[in-house]
């Protein structure tokens, strides 16, 4: 697997050629504990911050593993980077993506690693 900042050619001409947009799946800090509450997981379900990552973890877990999540319209995902640094099914999440459901994982803030043009909706 490639280290972050450089490319693969092959997810890179996915990105460059496909169809579809950059998932947002990174928040982090403050917006966590709202991102929670609209997924129907209130603030008394966890007591500390390491409960509420992992909680945060599975919510992305369901997600990224979700039938839905199908790469019909979604090239790529843009993770919280203690997301980068957990499994999903056993798979580092990153692996996961890509082995898995075609998809590149992008860590928060680290877009630099794709030409600026690709991280818009592509029409």
């Amino acid at each position: 697997m490639p280290q972050w900042g450089t490319v693969d050619t092959t997810q890179f001409e996915k990105i460059k050629t496909g169809q579809g947009f950059f998932a947002a799946l990174d928040q982090s800090g403050g917006s966590t504990p709202k991102a929670l509450a609209d997924y129907g997981i209130d603030q008394d379900r966890y007591s500390s911050e390491a409960e509420m990552v992992d909680l945060v973890h599975a919510m992305r877990t369901r997600v990224v593993t979700s039938p839905a999540f199908d790469g019909s319209r979604i090239l790529a995902a843009i993770l919280f980077e203690q997301t980068m640094e957990r499994d999903v099914h056993g798979v580092p999440t990153a692996r996961y993506l890509w082995a898995d459901k075609n998809r590149r994982a992008v860590p928060e803030g680290r877009s630099w690693a794709w030409p600026r043009s690709r991280t818009a909706c592509s029409s």
